[in-house]
């Protein structure tokens, strides 16, 4: 087994088995392209600033054109943006360069575009206007730091992801997993996955959540 065979819900069961407070978790950004689709490959990060921010530095090339082959891109966003940073001349260039899918904290749009190319988008939402002059990118391969948004947002807490960490999103949500716990991540998942199906046999046989999970998770 490895960590692409398995939900991000599970992935999240595991995680917080190992203690990560999260679970990987990232909340509120959902697959906006496709009805299910889940990709699963290490993170190639970007991050994006204000236009107005002229302190950040510029970058050389687009970020696009050095998308290293069967990476998920993640952009991390200022979450006042209200403008796309993501389009579907980006997921022509992504698939080109073997990209796997992309996860935003932020907007996105031309759905139709991604959908016709079928590449998955995950996103918090979307938009009509683009990138210029809102805001641009400013480096990638750094590591991010994702915090909630919205209500609720100082309950939870912020993800840090590193290049290379691997990302597994799905339509129930996006999920990081360090390097360092993969094998434990898979370890704990398969045996999570094992449990459950015994639960939902006997549940499905009559014997009640309860009694079920009390027999097969302790509790």
């Amino acid at each position: 087994m490895s960590l692409a065979d398995f939900s991000s819900c599970e992935i999240s069961d595991a995680l917080i088995k190992l203690s990560v407070s999260h679970g990987g978790h990232i909340p509120d950004i959902r697959l906006v392209t496709h009805e299910t689709r889940r990709i699963c490959g290490p993170a190639y990060t970007v991050k994006f600033v204000l236009a107005s921010d002229t302190g950040a530095p510029k970058l050389a090339s687009h970020f696009v054109d050095t998308v290293t082959e069967g990476s998920v891109i993640i952009i991390d966003v200022p979450p006042e943006a209200k403008n796309a940073v993501w389009g579907g001349l980006m997921t022509a260039g992504a698939l080109v360069r073997g990209a796997k899918g992309v996860i935003i904290s932020g907007r996105c749009r031309d759905l139709a575009e991604h959908r016709a190319q079928d590449f998955p988008v995950f996103a918090r939402s979307t938009s009509t206007i683009g990138q210029s002059p809102w805001t641009r990118p400013t480096a990638v391969n750094i590591p991010l730091t994702i915090a909630p948004q919205g209500p609720g947002a100082d309950f939870f807490p912020a993800v840090t992801i590193q290049p290379g960490d691997l990302l597994v999103a799905d339509e129930d949500g996006v999920v990081c997993v360090p390097r360092d716990l993969e094998s434990q991540v898979v370890e704990l998942a398969t045996k999570g996955r094992e449990v459950d199906e015994r639960c939902m046999k006997d549940i499905q046989d009559g014997k009640g959540i309860q009694a079920s999970f009390k027999l097969h998770r302790g509790k």
